[in-house]
């Protein structure tokens, strides 16, 4: 056999029954991260929202901030840096960004305001801080209009929750912090129907419940 025939041959892809078949996208591989961090998202929200609205007395701050720190802050955190892996800008600055919220709200409450009870009494600071993630929702509620309906939902009640908390906190006005509460709780349900969707979806393989996608 020539060197020429030689190279051509090797130059030739191997004809196996056992050659590799292509890789599959990396980013297809891994499973929704949506239902876990509207999952952290929703719950944290309700328990906030509950005391917020009055339904349960400030004692129960210790549960707040436990799953603060732990559901709406580490799982949401890692849900946004499984969408980055995705490819899916929303949510990964979506869930990462309102990971760090709980994580900063965990250490503002833990550290800074002393409690729970006393976060409301911490006038400015509490509302600047507070108004700063309700621009951020505004822009991102805007992105959510190329969404679904029911992300689009959560970010709409999520603004105005935000809103209400604002203007709560600047004006020393209870009756603010509890509408603020009552809407973080519709924020919350909608949010929980959302991670529900997403997984029975999934799990069934089709369209269980529906999440209304909006025209692209």
């Amino acid at each position: 056999m020539s060197a020429t025939n030689s190279a051509h041959r090797a130059e030739q892809p191997m004809q196996t029954s056992n050659t590799l078949a292509p890789p599959r996208d990396a980013g297809s591989a891994i499973a929704n991260p949506a239902a876990l961090g509207l999952g952290a998202f929703a719950m944290t929200t309700f328990v906030l929202s509950v005391t917020n609205a009055g339904l349960v007395d400030k004692t129960a701050g210790p549960i707040v901030l436990a799953l603060a720190l732990f559901y709406g802050g580490l799982a949401q955190l890692l849900a946004g840096m499984w969408e980055f892996r995705k490819g899916n800008t929303f949510g990964a600055l979506a869930f990462s960004s309102f990971g760090a919220f709980w994580l900063s709200y965990f250490y503002y409450v833990s550290f800074v305001a002393g409690g729970l009870a006393a976060i409301h009494e911490a006038g400015p600071a509490t509302g600047l801080f507070l108004l700063a993630w309700t621009i951020f929702t505004g822009y991102m509620m805007v992105a959510a209009f190329r969404e679904s309906i029911a992300v689009l939902g959560v970010f709409v009640f999520l603004f105005l929750t935000f809103v209400a908390l604002t203007i709560g906190a600047f004006a020393d006005n209870s009756a603010f912090n509890m509408i603020g509460g009552w809407l973080g709780i519709v924020t919350a349900l909608i949010a929980w129907y959302t991670s529900f969707a997403i997984v029975i979806n999934s799990t069934f393989k089709r369209t269980v419940l529906a999440l209304g996608p909006l025209s692209k």
